[in-house]
């Protein structure tokens, strides 16, 4: 047998310690460059693009119609990242339907049999078809949306199909220009496993909160993930302290600590401008990937975009490490 030494976890590590349980954790990367530069999870984002609609089904909507997004990301170790999404207006009702590809490649690995002999190379990818509606509840200020995704897996040989159902809800106060949204992502079921043995979906509860500031042209957004498990924090042991007379006091991440753990932090400058720009920051992936006594600047991302048009150009830079950093660039396109 092969060895696929790292082929899952090579993307994901750099996310936080609580990904690799689960498989097509890929499903849980940035869908574009604004989201990316927003700290990597954002679901109050209510605009024209239509690939904000895989992070969030509820913020489907008429601004979205005809309007086609393609993104790719040169993400760590050579893996490459793409989406591409977009949207339809059904008619005057304002009902709406998106669709999108989401492909990630992960390059080329050296195969060795069970004795240590080379074989060949191989390589592995993944790939997910969304289509989402949504539609607003009533009269009232709340919009709820669904996502249906259909993924498939390749690693050398082995191969894997799943659907999974993502269900969101969104409410908004115009009067003071706040988003509030709730989304349940990846509840589904792998039909065809990769080797006998079925895995579970990367399933995640995700909540957030935005608001555009008035007669000031910012927008900020609270982000709070893997809202179903509390403690996502854990000891590193590469952080205890020994003092003078040898004892231990081991690393303990705080109450708040753990709290912040599950927070994202973004700001949009000029949101409705043809030219803004995007701040975030990840206080797990600045947490987890801090070095002692080193300033490497991770979980903080940036970004800005550009309308020219018709067109608008959107780039971001995501910070891990001194050694490690993502470059996010798209293209939304009105097709009117």
């Amino acid at each position: 047998m092969r060895i696929l030494i790292g082929l899952i976890l090579v993307c994901f590590t750099a996310f936080g310690q609580i990904g690799g349980r689960h498989t097509y954790e890929f499903l849980n990367l940035p869908n574009s460059p604004k989201i990316s530069a927003l700290g990597g999870k954002n679901i109050t984002l209510v605009n024209s693009d239509p690939t904000s609609a895989i992070s969030n089904p509820a913020n489907i909507n008429y601004l979205m119609d005809k309007q086609l997004s393609v993104n790719y990301m040169n993400y760590l170790a050579d893996v490459n990242y793409g989406t591409a999404a977009y949207a339809y207006l059904l008619d005057r009702r304002t009902q709406v339907v998106q669709a999108s590809l989401t492909y990630i490649n992960y390059g080329n690995f050296d195969g060795y049999d069970e004795f240590g002999n080379n074989t060949q190379e191989f390589s592995g990818n993944e790939a997910a078809f969304q289509a989402g509606y949504a539609s607003q509840i009533g009269r009232s200020d709340f919009y709820a949306g669904a996502n249906i995704n259909l993924i498939t897996s390749k690693l050398e040989q082995y191969s894997s199909f799943a659907a999974a159902l993502d269900l969101g809800l969104t409410y908004k106060y115009d009067k003071w220009d706040l988003v509030i949204s709730g989304v349940i992502k990846n509840l589904g079921y792998q039909f065809k496993p990769f080797n006998e043995v079925r895995e579970t979906l990367p399933f995640e509860i995700i909540l957030g909160m935005s608001q555009q500031l008035k007669n000031v042209p910012v927008r900020w957004h609270i982000t709070y993930d893997q809202a179903q498990i509390w403690n996502v924090a854990f000891r590193n042991t590469n952080r205890d302290e020994v003092d003078l007379e040898g004892n231990l006091a081991p690393d303990d991440p705080s109450f708040f600590n753990n709290i912040l753990r599950h927070t994202i932090i973004g700001l949009e400058l000029f949101p409705e401008g043809g030219f803004n720009i995007q701040l975030g920051y990840s206080f797990r992936r600045g947490e987890e990937l801090r070095i002692l006594e080193q300033r490497a600047f991770a979980g903080l991302s940036g970004g800005f975009s550009i309308r020219f048009n018709k067109v608008r150009f959107n780039y971001a830079y995501s910070r891990f490490n001194r050694a490690g950093a993502s470059n996010f660039i798209g293209l939304g396109i009105d097709l009117y």
